[in-house]
């Protein structure tokens, strides 16, 4: 084991320099607050949108205004083809060192209400997706290569109830997956999730203090909080992988 007098201190305030992070549903929301954090933090960024190609368009301008490189792809990621092709389209453009799996649908749907349709689209989305395009990403990397994943989940994944009911499902299951694919792709890629509290009220939304009335650090959190746990992922030590982190004010423990 080296002295750790010996370590070489590697951080720097542009640590994602030189490198390039896909952002699945980076156009907007929370998505484009990761893309504007991985631009201020050095990298180049690759994100997709399926239905806001003005708010695309409008987050790629500012990340260019950064200085930083970006694009947009266009993907339907209930569309298993589509999902399967993304990392192939992406790497025309630049090699990627990061996959954030952030796309998702949300709806508040009780299990009674809940109709095949809804059920089969959560799975696609939130399930399907980040499988099939962490496939892609390790399939498109050298053994050699080190690489990061993270898998953006909820609060909800790891205490299901009755609300949301095929979302927290489908967010269960790809906390398995990120489990799963941390022993697949060791030791070259590192792959880890954040399970999400009370960031952003649902689109359309008010911020409702009802919504943080269970949450033990009573208040929302703030954007740069979770941001800085993203980056932790995407730049941190290169031994954590198979983590899932929750920044959620403690609302999973009660």
């Amino acid at each position: 084991m080296s002295n750790p007098a010996e370590v070489p201190n590697n951080r720097s305030a542009q640590p994602l320099a030189g490198k390039t992070v896909l952002i699945t549903g980076g156009a907007r929301r929370l998505g484009k607050a990761f893309s504007l954090a991985c631009a201020a933090a050095g990298a180049d960024v690759i994100l997709t949108y399926t239905r806001s190609p003005a708010e695309a368009r409008d987050t790629v301008a500012v990340i260019q205004s950064m200085g930083r490189g970006a694009w947009a792809l266009d993907a339907d990621f209930s569309d298993a083809g589509q999902s399967s092709r993304v990392i192939a389209r992406a790497v025309e453009i630049r090699p990627l060192y990061g996959l954030v799996n952030n796309a998702a649908i949300f709806e508040p749907l009780r299990m009674q209400d809940t109709s095949l349709e809804s059920w089969d689209e959560h799975l696609r989305i939130n399930l399907t997706a980040p499988f099939l395009l962490s496939q892609a990403f390790a399939a498109a990397r050298s053994p050699e290569e080190k690489g990061r994943i993270v898998n953006i989940l909820d609060w909800r994944a790891l205490r299901p109830g009755r609300d949301h009911f095929p979302y927290t499902i489908s967010k269960a299951a790809l906390a398995a997956l990120t489990h799963a694919l941390a022993l697949a792709l060791a030791p070259g890629i590192a792959v880890n999730g954040l399970a999400l509290g009370a960031v952003l009220p649902p689109a359309g939304s008010d911020f409702d203090p009802r919504l943080i009335e269970k949450v033990p650090a009573r208040r929302w959190a703030e954007i740069h909080e979770v941001e800085d746990a993203l980056l932790f992922l995407l730049t941190g030590p290169e031994y954590i992988t198979g983590e899932i982190i929750h920044v959620d004010g403690g609302r999973h423990l009660v």
